[in-house]
C-alpha cells in the first residue's frame, strides 16, 4: 500500500515540473517585439542546469513578464524539448537559438535576461543585445538580470579572490556524489553573491562578467551598474552630463519586482 502511494505521489507530483509538448519554433524574421521592453528566456533547460537551480527563478520572471504584459521570448537550442522546464508553455516567442544567439531585431530599450549559463550562452545573447542597440539611434537603455533564474559554473571566479575557497565548497556540496561532467556543478547568480558576500567584492565579480560593451556601444555612453536598489556606480564615465546610459541592473529575483515598490519605476521603463 505504502508502495502505491508513494508511485501516486510520484505521477501526481510530475506536472509540478512538467514540460512543455514540443512546439514550432517562430522564424526569426517573424518576431515583432513591440513596447519598451522585452525579457528573453535563454536555455533554460535541465540539460544544462541539472539540479533545476533556477527552475523557481525562471517560473517568477515568465510570471511577471505576463502580469506586466513584457513580450516573452524562448530561446532553445535542439536539446531535448523534455529537459526544458518553465512552467508558463506560451511564450509570445519560441526561437531556434543554438548557442544562445538572437537573430531578430531587439527595438525595446530595457531588456530582461532570464535562464542560460551566464559565461556561454547567456553571454552571446547578450553580446547579440548590445550589437543590435548599437545600430539603433543612441537612447538610455537597461539589461536587468534576474538573479535567481540565471545559472552559472563559477568560471570567472579565480583562485585569487577571498571568496574563492567558499565557492569550491559549496560546489562541492551541491554536486556531491553527481555524475562527473559539466551538467550539474551549476549554481544561481544569487547563490554567487551570496558566497562573495562583502559589497565591493559583488561589484568587481559583476564587473567582471558584464558583456563586451566596450567592443559594442559607442564611447559615448556612460555605463552604469547596479545591484537591487543601491545606488548605480559608474563602470564607465561618459564625455558630457547628457550621454545616453547604459545600465546593467542586478535584481535578486523577479519576485522582488513584483512586491517592492522600489522597483516599480525601473520594471516600468
Amino acid at each position: 500500500m505504502q508502495v502505491l502511494a508513494f508511485i501516486l505521489l510520484a505521477f501526481l507530483a510530475g506536472p509540478a515540473l512538467a514540460n512543455c509538448d514540443r512546439q514550432d519554433f517562430t522564424d526569426p524574421s517573424r518576431v515583432r517585439l513591440t513596447g519598451n521592453a522585452v525579457m528573453l528566456v535563454t536555455h533554460a533547460s535541465s540539460m544544462y542546469d541539472a539540479r533545476l537551480s533556477t527552475k523557481r527563478g525562471v517560473d517568477e520572471a515568465t510570471r511577471f513578464a505576463k502580469q506586466r504584459r513584457i513580450p516573452l521570448v524562448y530561446l532553445q537550442d535542439d536539446s531535448p524539448a523534455e529537459y526544458y522546464f518553465m512552467q508558463d508553455c506560451h511564450p509570445d516567442y519560441r526561437v531556434l537559438s543554438i548557442d544562445g544567439d538572437i537573430r531578430f531585431p531587439v527595438e525595446p530599450a530595457h531588456v530582461y535576461v532570464a535562464g542560460g549559463h551566464l559565461e556561454m550562452c547567456l553571454s552571446n545573447t547578450l553580446h547579440d543585445v548590445l550589437t543590435a542597440w548599437a545600430r539603433q539611434p543612441g537612447r538610455n537603455l537597461t539589461v536587468t538580470y534576474l538573479m535567481d533564474a540565471i545559472y552559472s559554473n563559477g568560471k570567472s571566479i579565480e583562485e585569487g579572490d577571498r571568496f574563492y575557497r567558499d565557492f569550491q565548497n559549496f560546489m562541492s556540496v551541491v554536486t556531491h556524489g553527481r555524475p562527473g561532467g559539466e551538467h550539474w556543478p551549476k549554481l544561481t547568480l544569487l547563490e554567487t553573491l551570496g558566497i562573495i558576500v562583502r559589497d565591493e567584492d559583488e561589484y568587481e565579480y559583476l564587473k567582471r562578467i558584464l558583456p563586451r560593451f566596450d567592443r559594442t556601444l559607442p564611447a559615448d555612453y556612460r555605463v552604469e551598474l547596479q545591484i537591487n536598489d543601491s545606488v548605480a556606480r559608474v563602470v564607465r564615465p561618459a564625455k558630457t552630463r547628457s550621454a545616453p546610459v547604459l545600465r546593467f541592473h542586478f535584481v535578486d529575483s523577479a519576485l522582488a519586482l513584483m512586491t517592492n515598490e522600489i522597483f516599480r519605476a525601473s520594471a516600468d521603463n
